[in-house]
């Protein structure tokens, strides 16, 4: 919440807010590497340190705030010449491409925080016609043909 400008850090508004995400390996290796970074400023600012425990901070340990991360980001989807989109976008895409993958519906709803799976299915329908189709081919192809199909072919 920004207050007067000012980051205010708070409780997420749900239980399901907080809550544990499985990442890859080499998102867990970069965390690590910056948690690395932040534990050596924090050491060589000392008290200056700001308390919290943030992942994200500028170099004293404050908070940064979202605008910050929102012109970096349209910064490097500039750069990268890709459409312009909002941050929180990512969230969205994310989704989409694990259902498009077959990733469980129950995993993807647990993922994004929802409390049902028929929440995740009614936000993310636009990418459920690409799987209807999929469904389609695999079905014929193994119940009828006899033959193996690749979803997505």
């Amino acid at each position: 919440m920004i207050v007067d400008r000012k980051v205010q850090v708070s409780k997420p508004k749900t239980a399901r807010g907080r809550r544990l995400i499985a990442l890859d390996p080499g998102t867990v290796s970069a965390l690590r590497a910056h948690h690395t970074r932040q534990a050596a400023e924090r050491l060589a600012l000392g008290p200056a340190w700001s308390a919290g425990d943030l992942v994200f901070t500028r170099e004293d340990g404050q908070p940064l705030h979202p605008d910050w991360f929102r012109r970096r980001f349209e910064r490097r989807i500039h750069r990268a010449g890709l459409p312009k989109i909002r941050f929180h976008d990512l969230r969205h895409t994310h989704a989409t491409l694990a259902l498009q993958a077959g990733v469980h519906r129950k995993v993807i709803s647990e993922r994004l925080g929802h409390s049902t799976v028929a929440m995740t299915l009614d936000i993310y329908s636009h990418a459920i016609p690409a799987l209807q189709h999929d469904a389609a081919t695999i079905i014929i192809a193994d119940l009828v043909s006899g033959t193996t199909a690749v979803a997505g072919a």
